[in-house]
């Protein structure tokens, strides 16, 4: 088993650049099954989660071939649909909760596929209700066969437009819908869709490929259906979390630190967050600075409240970053209320940080309130493992922070999302030793 030794505290300085977007990657690595045509991809994060999905890609008939860093090219000419009612489809499946992205392009261009239960992060439950009902809207047949423990979705007459309005605007429930509906026949509506930037670049790869979708950016979205796809070429936006992670580790650090290639129209509200913090951030061109300063002060509402930060659909808060916030949050000075809606489990990494030093009040499964040392009670060093993904990162910033020398386990966690994470924070100051047990 790989753990993560960090020596604390540690300085960063330099500059550093974000992958290519991991919730990206996922949704246009599944959008190549729609078309027989070559699809060239670029900017991939070369991450477990991605290097899964190729994978999975290839066993079931797509051809690939890896042109560069970060670059492939897909074409879905001979999909073996009776491999998706093999074990070894659903084993592969199962390790990957990015698999559900190709029940939409599966079920738009063959008429069926099958569904195991998806994998990834234990953040609490993560339903699949919008995804199947959004299916069903076009004339899919819903069926969950007990013996494989996985859903079948059958289109015998093939999908048909409709109007929907979706119970929650799910980012990998609406990019699922779309690619189904793009070869439908048809017009269909869906309300209450998704708009976070992805969304808008797997639209706008759609549309390159010859579909037919308009209102790309908002929640409102309309599809006219087509027979046929054709290839196209696409790039991947930077990472937004890994640039959220990267101003959390250098706020942290008291360090001064250049993300390059930000993407910085796509952000959001995401440095604005960090400022309420009072972590200083500057742009310059497409790049963002975070300023080295002394202790951050949280800010309060206008009517002196506590701050309150939660997490909302685009253009709201991204809740992936909660976790990254909240550990930053722990060397402020001030209070700060933090409110995870989304998932019932996010938050119960806190229990490290208390042991690390941190004062976190657990309110309830979704809400912890944080109260700022303004780092009178420096962060200690201890041995820990991370739950998930953001976890996993959040807990390795507070380690950079923390004073000797920590060690974190199930890594494998972090590495589904950061490619080369030690590396990449070694070359700017960090001291991370990846080991085995």
């Amino acid at each position: 088993m790989q753990y993560f030794e960090v020596d604390g505290p540690c300085r960063l300085s330099g500059s550093i650049q974000p992958q290519g977007a991991k919730n990206e990657a996922l949704q246009i690595l599944a959008a190549v099954v729609l078309t027989e045509d070559w699809v060239t991809v670029s900017n991939l994060p070369q991450i477990v989660d991605v290097l899964r999905m190729i994978s999975l890609l290839e066993t079931l008939g797509v051809e690939v071939e890896h042109i560069g860093e970060g670059c492939y090219r897909f074409r879905a000419l001979n999909i073996r649909t009776d491999f998706l009612q093999s074990e070894e489809y659903r084993r592969q499946a199962s390790h990957l909760r990015g698999s559900v992205m190709l029940a939409g392009p599966l079920l738009a261009r063959f008429g069926q596929t099958i569904v195991p239960q998806p994998g990834g992060d234990k953040i609490g439950r993560r339903r699949l209700d919008t995804h199947f009902i959004g299916f069903q809207k076009l004339g899919a047949i819903l069926e969950f066969d007990p013996e494989i423990q996985s859903f079948t979705l059958n289109a015998p007459k093939g999908l048909r437009g409709n109007y929907m309005l979706l119970d929650e605007a799910s980012v990998t429930g609406t990019a699922n819908i779309i690619m189904a509906a793009v070869l439908a026949e048809g017009s269909t509506t869906i309300y209450h869709a998704a708009c976070e930037p992805y969304i808008q670049q797997l639209c706008n790869m759609l549309n390159r490929m010859g579909a037919k979708i308009s209102g790309i950016g908002s929640n409102l979205l309309t599809i006219n259906g087509v027979a046929k796809l054709q290839g196209t070429e696409h790039r991947l936006l930077s990472d937004m979390i890994e640039v959220g992670s990267f101003i959390g580790m250098a706020a942290i650090t008291q360090s001064e630190l250049t993300i390059e290639n930000a993407d910085i129209e796509y952000l959001g509200i995401i440095p604005d967050v960090f400022k309420r913090l009072g972590v200083q951030i500057h742009q310059s061109g497409n790049n963002l600075i975070v300023a080295s300063e002394g202790v951050c002060q949280i800010d309060t509402f206008l009517d002196g409240g506590i701050l309150t930060i939660s997490d909302h659909p685009w253009p709201g808060f991204t809740p992936d970053l909660l976790s990254i916030v909240l550990v930053v949050a722990t060397q402020c000075l001030g209070t700060v209320l933090i409110h995870q809606k989304m998932f019932e489990s996010r938050l119960f990494f806190t229990d490290k940080l208390i042991d690390m030093g941190a004062q976190i009040i657990l309110c309830d499964p979704h809400r912890c309130t944080v109260i700022g040392s303004g780092r009178k009670h420096p962060l200690r060093a201890i041995s820990m493992t991370s739950p998930d993904i953001r976890a996993g990162v959040a807990l390795l910033m507070a380690a950079m922070a923390a004073h000797g020398k920590s060690k974190i386990y199930n890594i494998e966690q972090i590495d589904r999302g950061y490619q080369f994470i030690e590396t990449r924070l070694n070359a700017i100051g960090a001291k991370i030793t990846r080991k085995v047990s």
